[in-house]
């Protein structure tokens, strides 16, 4: 249902924010006159004060989203997320099991059930996918705005660490490959240039959140499990 890239469709507007003016601004001028100001995100550097600091000439790049879930803090947080909305998966998974089961019976009976049976099982399957696809978009819009708060939370606190990061390496410029191309003006990169991975033990040691213990990772919802839409009607006269 849900997979972790995609952070970036129901959380980017909130990162967008805080990543506008604390990382792009490494790469900007002063704003103008009347431009907002960077104080205007909760705990974000002056844009200005970035722009004034970076120097730098290196091109670099940073997967957002990785470095998000791959923080401790993300690693502990998403698991907690997931762990909390695991009940109503199993909900959805058994009223998904349940419509499933209806459609087997359709399909194995229809032949054998008279009209009125066979419409009132159908009914049935439609009142329940209903309920179904209701519940499963309800929770799904719930994991999207819990997870989207983790991740504007962390990012709030990481965007200064990045920064220093960008500034103390000598780059002038960062882009975000949390999606490819087109979708970001960054068509390739090398390894080489990405700093995800420093920036992510950097933030690990500033917040004091310890690792998750081995071999846990921040687990992602189960996929909508698929339901069979009830078979058209017979098209000769079922059988009394």
């Amino acid at each position: 249902m849900i997979s972790k890239l995609m952070i970036s469709k129901f959380a980017c507007v909130t990162l967008a924010v805080v990543f506008s003016f604390s990382l792009f601004s490494l790469a900007q001028t002063a704003p103008a006159a009347g431009a907002p100001a960077a104080a205007s995100v909760p705990n974000a550097p002056s844009a200005a004060a970035a722009a004034a600091k970076a120097t730098g000439t290196k091109v670099g790049t940073i997967n957002i989203e990785q470095a998000l879930f791959q923080s401790n803090e993300g690693r502990r947080d998403f698991e907690s997320l997931a762990k909390k909305f695991e009940p109503k998966q199993n909900e959805l998974k058994g009223l998904a099991d349940e419509i499933d089961s209806l459609n087997k019976q359709l399909s194995a009976q229809q032949d054998k059930l008279n009209e009125e049976s066979r419409d009132k099982l159908v009914k049935q399957i439609e009142t329940k996918k209903k309920s179904f696809d209701r519940a499963t978009q309800d929770a799904q819009e719930d994991f999207q705005a819990q997870q989207g708060e983790i991740g504007n939370k962390i990012l709030t606190k990481m965007a200064p660490i990045i920064q220093k990061y960008v500034v103390d390496n000598g780059y002038g410029i960062l882009f975000d490959t949390s999606q490819t191309w087109p979708r970001t003006p960054v068509i390739v990169s090398m390894p080489v240039m990405d700093i995800t991975q420093p920036v992510v033990e950097a933030y690990n040691a500033q917040s004091g959140v310890p690792a998750p213990p081995a071999g846990s990772t921040a687990q992602k919802p189960a996929p909508k499990p698929s339901t069979t839409k009830p078979a058209a009607p017979a098209s000769t006269p079922p059988k009394q």
